[in-house]
């Protein structure tokens, strides 16, 4: 989705350009892509509970800050690209640092040069924690991560604050035909059947993705037999875009932000997944059913070319779920 200019929410910092507000500072770094931050978000609404006389900032890039302004509680966002520079806040300026990351030595290093008093992360050099284990769920690794250092944590508080912006798209049958790898793209062909069903059975079928994927969604489009005033892609900000999620009948999409949006406000949807495992990314109980051939996947994210458990996934395996759910 295209992302308008930063709001007040957003402070694009320099060294200690980020103005103190008088409150020790907790600083919480996921300098990674919006599915990321909303499984993330349990431990967010956690580390407000335990430090609730804190500023809590998060680290990340800069085009999520509308997102941010959903999760609640979090006070504002330090432009971070990623971990090639290190974090422009002054050393001894924060109280808490905790690594929501990942448990490499770039992180790390990235938090430790702020010298912080207190270190919430996994096991690592200098970092007391627990060690890193393969094949938790990403909402329960962060849970678990607090719960180790003390700070309860409940992996299902994963909950969004109603969006603020106008929806452009009330009530939609949202088609998130993007992704970020090509190894999660679903084929366009099979898209747009999905959509000539879900409209012939009187959904009002719309076609969400980024600005770059826009071509894609009026291609998907076109094969539906739709007309290009059904693609959103392109042309809806994040605020907008969650809004469009938030009110939506049903959202199908492959492994994405859209999926974790759907999840987050609890809206019917259908995820199709192939290289990342539902076992560490799959929704949450609800209304969500995800779809896959696990047996089959070969697990490269940045791969160009579709997981085949994603290309295992028919068009009528689609239909089937958006039937279950009521949506047909």
């Amino acid at each position: 989705m295209a992302v308008g200019r930063p709001n007040d929410f957003l402070r694009r910092s320099r060294v200690d350009s980020l103005p103190s507000d008088g409150r020790p500072e907790v600083l919480a770094l996921r300098a990674l892509k919006l599915g990321d931050l909303l499984v993330a978000v349990p431990a967010l609404h956690a580390l407000r509970r335990a430090y609730p006389g804190h500023r809590l900032i998060y680290a990340a890039r800069a085009w999520l800050a509308p997102a941010l302004a959903l999760v609640g509680g979090v006070d504002t966002l330090l432009e971070t690209q990623g971990l090639d520079e290190p974090l422009t806040l002054s050393p001894g300026r924060v109280d808490v640092a905790v690594n929501l990351h990942g448990s490499g030595p770039e992180s790390l290093r990235r938090l430790d040069e702020l010298a912080p008093a207190r270190r919430i992360g996994h096991l690592g050099p200098g970092w007391e924690g627990p060690p890193w284990r393969s094949g938790l769920h990403e909402r329960e690794r962060w849970a678990a991560l607090l719960r180790w250092h003390g700070i309860p944590a409940d992996p299902l508080d994963y909950r969004l604050q109603p969006p603020t912006a106008r929806n452009p798209l009330p009530g939609a049958a949202v088609i998130h035909v993007g992704a970020a790898y090509g190894s999660r793209l679903w084929p366009e062909d099979r898209f747009a059947a999905v959509a000539r069903r879900l409209e012939s059975a009187g959904q009002h079928v719309a076609f969400t993705g980024s600005e770059g994927e826009r071509p894609r969604a009026l291609r998907v489009a076109a094969l539906a037999g739709l007309p290009d005033e059904r693609v959103g892609a392109g042309m809806l900000g994040l605020g907008e875009f969650a809004a469009v999620i938030a009110g939506a009948a049903i959202v199908v999409s492959a492994d994405t932000g859209a999926a974790h949006l759907a999840s987050a406000y609890g809206r019917r949807s259908i995820v199709i997944f192939g290289p990342a495992p539902v076992s560490e990314w799959g929704p949450p109980p609800g209304p969500h059913i995800a779809l896959t051939k696990e047996e089959l996947r070969r697990g490269d994210v940045f791969s160009a070319s579709p997981d085949p458990a994603l290309l295992a996934v028919s068009v009528q395996d689609v239909l089937a779920a958006a039937r279950e759910l009521g949506s047909l």
